[in-house]
């Protein structure tokens, strides 16, 4: 007896729910794996986190809808910390240059600067377009090879993973955390961006542009 033929609504119903349930495995899965890879790499003490050369600050705007960005006050702050306490000699900022009203690395270099680190101990990456080309720029263009990793932990937990995958020996330094709705949404961002990232991996993503050698100092 030939079975009979799921009317058409029933086929989309049962599709859409193949889809939000491969997602969801996704979004699981990927979760899992980043931080299972990154635990121990990861310091929120200044005492504890080692010595690098070389601190990867990664950019974000310094405004938001409802003004300063809390995220560009905690990265800031967090950079200044390890120079400070000696645990980098140099800063790599690596951000958005998209257009030319829009330069996340020399707004960062600026409050850094004010804020007394020295600008011959600031290197500008302007191709930080994604958390991939900026790690992979730090090794390829930058010929840095042992990085500290600057971001709120959600964002440095990634860049860690994605160093660790290309060869780079990477730890993190967590910047101050976001509470609230704003911290909440941007969480819920990170997840979807590690599935796009084990994607990104898997295939081979380069940087947008790579460039000539800048050695650091």
């Amino acid at each position: 007896m030939r079975k009979k033929k799921l009317p058409f609504w029933k086929r989309i119903i049962r599709f859409l729910t193949g889809v939000v349930l491969l997602m969801v495995l996704s979004i699981v899965l990927s979760d899992g794996v980043v931080e299972y890879r990154t635990q121990g790499k990861l310091y929120h003490s200044l005492e504890a986190v080692p010595y690098n050369k070389v601190g990867l600050l990664l950019g974000t705007s310094k405004y938001s809808s409802t003004g300063k960005n809390l995220f560009y006050l905690g990265r800031i702050k967090a950079a200044v910390e390890l120079f400070d306490s000696g645990k980098i000699d140099y800063i790599l900022i690596s951000g958005d240059n998209s257009t030319k009203y829009y330069n996340e690395p020399k707004q960062f270099r600026e409050d850094l600067i004010k804020l007394g680190i020295p600008s011959s101990r600031i290197v500008l990456d302007f191709a930080g377009f994604r958390t991939l080309d900026s790690v992979i720029r730090a090794k390829e263009v930058f010929l840095e090879d042992k990085i500290t990793v600057i971001s709120q932990q959600f964002h440095a937990e990634r860049a860690v993973f994605i160093a660790d995958a290309k060869g780079i020996e990477a730890i993190g330094y967590c910047a101050e955390d976001i509470e609230g709705t704003r911290g909440m949404m941007v969480k819920v961002r990170e997840r979807l961006a590690r599935v796009q990232m084990i994607w990104d991996l898997l295939i081979g993503t380069t940087p947008k542009f790579y460039g000539d050698p800048i050695p650091i100092g």
